[in-house]
């Protein structure tokens, strides 16, 4: 019995030992890339009182700051290992909030280009509907993808481009601009790109068989 119980805590031991970096790293909570998530979802209500003051300078630095965080905390978490399971829930809620108030901000000062803010909000519900099918069978959603990374980019770049020609007094609810007008356009492109991806995704996961099923 001397022997068994030794061979099983050993056994044990080798185990712990075997277990991947990235499974402990998961389950951290206080990481720098979380941290920075959860600052992006703090500067949203910073932004939106900035902007509809018309304090557009400083809402300019807040955005490309939200931005720049956005970008980085996705580096750091790889080259860090501090990728979490609540950073993969974090980081996309921080992105849709902003991104949405962001929209709705400029849709309020600008009616003319609300049908597009419009599909694009339209696209953040689908995939946060899809998201939240997969939850509730207990499946997890895909982490954040390229496509959908470089559509959160030229967001930000065409959003904060109309929030500084507003700024600078190029743009206005009375004054129409072309290149504000393509890059949201091609911003949409990249987005509805970005959605389809990911909704290919969503039916694949959906199709796999549960841990029930497996079972």
């Amino acid at each position: 019995m001397d022997k068994t119980e030794m061979m099983s805590r050993n056994l044990g031991k080798e185990r712990e030992r075997s277990m991947p970096q990235e499974k402990k790293a998961a389950s951290r909570i206080l990481t720098v890339p979380n941290a920075m998530s959860a600052l992006r979802i703090l500067i949203v209500p910073v932004f939106a009182a900035l902007y509809l003051r018309g304090h557009v300078a400083a809402a300019v630095v807040a955005l490309v700051f939200s931005g720049l965080t956005d970008m980085l905390d996705g580096l750091i978490a790889r080259r860090f290992n501090q990728i979490t399971d609540l950073g993969k829930m974090l980081d996309p809620f921080a992105d849709k909030l902003t991104q949405g108030v962001v929209a709705l901000c400029i849709a309020i000062r600008f009616p003319s280009i609300r049908p597009l803010l419009l599909l694009f909000m339209l696209k953040e519900l689908l995939m946060l509907s899809c998201a939240l099918v997969l939850l509730k069978k207990h499946k997890r959603p895909c982490a954040a993808k390229w496509y959908g990374k470089v559509a959160t980019v030229m967001f930000y770049v065409s959003v904060s481009a109309i929030v500084l020609l507003d700024g600078l007094g190029i743009m206005g609810p009375d004054k129409q601009n072309i290149a504000a007008f393509v890059m949201l356009g091609l911003t949409g492109i990249m987005m509805a790109y970005a959605a389809v991806k990911y909704f290919q995704i969503f039916l694949a996961i959906l199709r796999e068989p549960g841990e029930k099923e497996k079972k």
